[in-house]
């Protein structure tokens, strides 16, 4: 299916789907079904936006996990620690507190 839409109008469409946290095709086509079935289009939720802060803290907590294999690597061919070692296991404890704060928050949010 193709759509032509004028540069303001795809600004403001690019705008909506930004606010949902949704890729632009996806947030037109769901508009597009919710005006052909005449329900309500998709709306900003303080869940979606959550929903965005899980998905970086997940990515960052595999890129803490590749790179404490990697000191632990380290660590069994040189027979101790290193400082990227210490260093990595301090981002994963920090991490793992936001981590814990966004359950919170989440948890907080469903009462």
């Amino acid at each position: 299916m193709r759509v032509s839409l004028t540069e303001a109008e795809y600004a403001a469409v690019r705008a909506a789907a930004a606010q949902q946290q949704m890729a632009v095709a996806a947030y037109a086509g769901q508009v597009l079904v919710a005006v052909a079935e005449r329900t309500d289009p998709p709306e900003w939720t303080p869940l979606r936006e959550l929903l965005g802060q899980l998905l970086r803290a997940s990515a960052q907590v595999r890129r803490i996990g590749n790179n404490l294999n990697q000191a632990v690597t380290a660590l069994h061919a040189l027979g101790y620690p290193t400082e990227a070692l210490q260093g990595y296991a301090r981002v994963a404890s920090a991490t793992v507190e936001n981590l814990d704060d966004l359950a919170e928050e989440i948890r907080e949010r469903l009462r």
